[in-house]
């Protein structure tokens, strides 16, 4: 059976400290390998040889991270247990000579990353969280506090607003202001003082913007759970809590965490290029794995693509299918799409399935309204690439790409029960 997993309230208190300690990627894939170490995992060097010994391991490549078990006894052609999730999410990039400004205020030049809600990063107080390279070839995270908002007009000058409707130009309207009446001043300086350095000796950033409020739990019974980023940092944190409690199986359970899924995946770090296959393959081949036995061990291997999905709005019921209506709390979603936009088929539901039951929980099915195309996940290019049985799931939400989104407090836990379970797996 699988290990017994935290009470939901303590599941959501540890993705709250998770979230609130990875502002961007780069935070993310940090704090999943401090995690990981603290439990005794082991760096893999990817310059260096492979070590395929039993026990666990880890890389982080930029801001991905990846994390596997290998079992007692694992030999050439022994499978994975992979969950699959993504450390991005919607929000606003610095641009290269980020510091604009205009009748006495200083302002910030920004480009759009992904597919946020624009309104709702207005009038929040932000933070700008990523990655320094320096001149001597070192890199060093870095987070500021609150320095920046993007301010609405206010009612008074667009007395439209509530009839019309609010309508945002991603260029002119989304540019935040950090200072007002301070002219010459630099954002670097001031991200040049928080990462210890000076500005000379910044060369590259990669920053983003964060919404610097602190998750909450809130409800008549507690059953709302109010945060950043839980899109998709909830399946992240479910996958490494999953993998740190398990008591092992007979497969090579792994965690991947991938980066830029919200702008394609394509990159280095991101599903769509070869970082879980870079892993896969040279574990195999460190165990010995002729091609042919890699390829053995991958018809043995199933994947979770774990991402959140959309819950029923009670206020734009029409938006949802009629039969398909997920709610919070409902427990984890199972996703459906007969495009493959979702990877999931009849075998990985019927897998899905089982891995509930034994893990106790419930599941729900999203489809969409067959007149609203739904987006896609790293399901689809995970078993396009690797040709491994894939199956798409999540936690619900509402306000999804939000600065602020909306989950219940029982469905991160839950999907956390799933993924152990589904680890434990025979076959």
């Amino acid at each position: 059976m699988s290990p017994s997993p935290p009470r939901a309230t303590d599941h959501v208190a540890d993705l709250a400290a998770f979230v609130q300690a990875s502002p961007s990627s780069y935070h993310a894939a940090a704090e999943g390998a401090r995690r990981l170490v603290a439990a005794g995992f082991v760096e893999q060097d990817e310059a260096a040889a492979w070590d395929s010994s039993p026990g666990g391991h880890f890389l982080v490549r930029d801001g991905a991270l990846i994390a596997w078990r290998v079992p007692d006894g694992a030999g050439p052609t022994t499978g994975f247990r992979v969950l699959g999730a993504h450390t991005d999410s919607p929000t606003f990039k610095l641009k290269p000579r980020p510091d604009l400004g205009a009748w006495g205020w200083q302002q910030l030049g920004v480009e759009v990353y992904g597919g946020p809600l624009l309104n709702s990063w207005l009038d929040r107080e932000l933070g700008l969280a990523g990655r320094v390279a320096l001149s001597d070839g070192s890199v060093r995270l870095l987070r500021t506090g609150p320095i920046m908002r993007i301010p609405q007009l206010a009612v008074h000058l667009d007395r439209a607003v509530n009839d019309e409707g609010l309508r945002l130009d991603k260029q002119q309207h989304t540019a935040p202001v950090w200072s007002v009446g301070h002219r010459g001043l630099s954002v670097l300086d001031h991200l040049a003082e928080v990462a210890g350095c000076t500005r000379a000796e910044i060369d590259g950033y990669d920053l983003v913007a964060f919404d610097t409020a602190a998750p909450a739990v809130f409800g008549p019974h507690g059953e709302f759970f109010a945060s950043g980023r839980l899109d998709n940092l909830s399946s992240v944190h479910a996958g490494l809590v999953a993998l740190l409690a398990s008591e092992g199986s007979e497969h090579i359970e792994l965690v991947a965490a991938f980066d830029h899924e919200e702008v394609g995946s394509g990159s280095r770090s991101g599903a769509a290029g070869p970082v879980l296959a870079d892993v896969v393959s040279r574990t195999l081949g460190a165990l010995g794995a002729t091609p042919d036995e890699q390829h053995r061990a991958l018809a043995r291997s199933v994947c979770l693509s774990a991402d959140a999905g959309h819950a029923l709005h009670p206020n734009y019921a029409g938006r949802h299918d009629p039969a398909n209506q997920p709610v919070l709390n409902g427990g984890p979603l199972l996703k459906l799409n007969a495009n493959q936009r979702y990877a999931s088929d009849a075998t990985g539901t019927a897998l899905w399935r089982r891995a509930c039951r034994r893990a106790g929980v419930p599941t729900q099915e999203f489809v969409s309204h067959n007149a609203i195309p739904c987006g896609s996940t790293i399901g689809p290019l995970t078993a396009t690439r690797l040709g491994m049985a894939t199956v798409d799931v999540g936690t619900p939400l509402l306000s999804m790409h939000s600065a602020r989104e909306l989950a219940g407090t029982e469905d991160p836990g839950s999907l956390s029960r799933a993924v152990g379970a589904f680890f434990a797996l025979g076959g």
